[in-house]
């Protein structure tokens, strides 16, 4: 099948409240498919949020009270990857007849990490952990590894993608130009103008087709006692969005959609992509492996590694 419509969902959602933001993601993933659309891709830390302007009481030599009082209500709002919240969005994509991808906190032991979800209605396909979390997100966030450079097959085409700005990592995104992805997931909490042109030049550069998503949020979103360094009166955005959908020379086909809820749809055609590397292919014609290349370390980084003590001679 070379076409087939996606989505990219603009929504608020309910920080550090896991149970609640699954339910209003269960309930965008009937509205995406409502429209027919047969892929859809949702915003960075959409289940468990993203902490715009948190600062979590730390400075250099200096913890506060506070601060952890921050982090505890962020571990209690993360969802544990499997799990039971899971299990509910899987549930939705079987129901719906639809494939997600779901930005998460994900709560892992006594850390976190910024996850992006791949769902189906056979269940879950994979996920990606964030490998570079960008500034002070590093306070908060886990690290992750090359074992969760996911690329999964659909029926509509090869699904993969970044999140937020390790589309800034130029090595990231060869990795994923090799493993050949056609429909590209941007889960994102970067509501700038100037992101659109990253999205762009993904498209361009991949010669594949970006759904890029980010949330909207206004201060009234997040509770009474949110401690944002960001100062926003009550009806203020503090997310402005700007999801958008471009194809695989560039061409913006749905977006951006700025300071609104909204879901938007673009029929691609996978077809397309095969005329676009007529003058280009990132991994292929346009490479020079005799002047450049990648090795890209794969196996899970685990701290602790338990072997099985040897056995003695009988």
């Amino acid at each position: 099948m070379s076409k087939v419509k996606v989505a990219a969902v603009q929504a608020a959602t309910i920080p550090f409240d896991g149970p609640a933001a699954t339910a209003r993601t269960v309930a965008l993933i009937a509205e995406a498919a409502a429209t027919g659309a047969k892929i859809a891709v949702f915003p960075e830390a959409f289940i468990g949020g993203y902490p715009k302007g948190l600062d979590f009481g730390c400075s250099i030599g200096r913890r506060t009270g506070e601060g952890r009082a921050d982090f505890a209500r962020y571990v209690r709002g993360a969802i544990a990857v499997p799990g039971p919240e899971v299990d509910q969005l899987v549930a939705a994509c079987a129901a719906q007849d639809i494939h997600a991808v779901v930005g998460v906190m994900e709560r892992d032991g006594g850390t976190l990490y910024c996850t992006a979800l791949y769902l189906g209605p056979e269940g879950l396909m994979g996920k990606h952990r964030k490998v570079m979390p960008t500034g002070s997100e590093r306070l908060v966030w886990g690290f992750g590894d090359g074992s969760t450079l996911t690329v999964v097959d659909t029926p509509y085409g090869r699904m993969g993608g970044a999140i937020c700005w390790e589309h800034y990592m130029p090595l990231m995104r060869a990795a994923y130009y090799a493993k050949g992805v056609q429909i590209w997931a941007a889960p994102t909490a970067d509501d700038r103008e100037s992101w659109i042109s990253t999205m762009r030049h993904v498209a361009m550069e991949g010669r594949c087709f970006v759904i890029g998503a980010c949330q909207v949020m206004r201060r009234s979103d997040f509770p009474d006692d949110y401690a944002s360094r960001i100062e926003a009166a009550p009806d203020e955005w503090m997310m402005h969005g700007r999801s958008v959908i471009v194809g695989p020379l560039g061409e913006i086909l749905a977006g951006p959609l700025v300071d609104e809820e909204g879901i938007l749809t673009a029929e691609i055609d996978l077809d397309h992509i095969l005329g676009a590397k007529l003058d280009f292919d990132p991994v292929g014609h346009y490479a020079r492996p005799d002047l450049f290349s990648l090795h890209v370390d794969e196996t899970p980084q685990r701290p602790v590694i338990a072997h099985a003590g040897a056995k003695s001679a009988a």
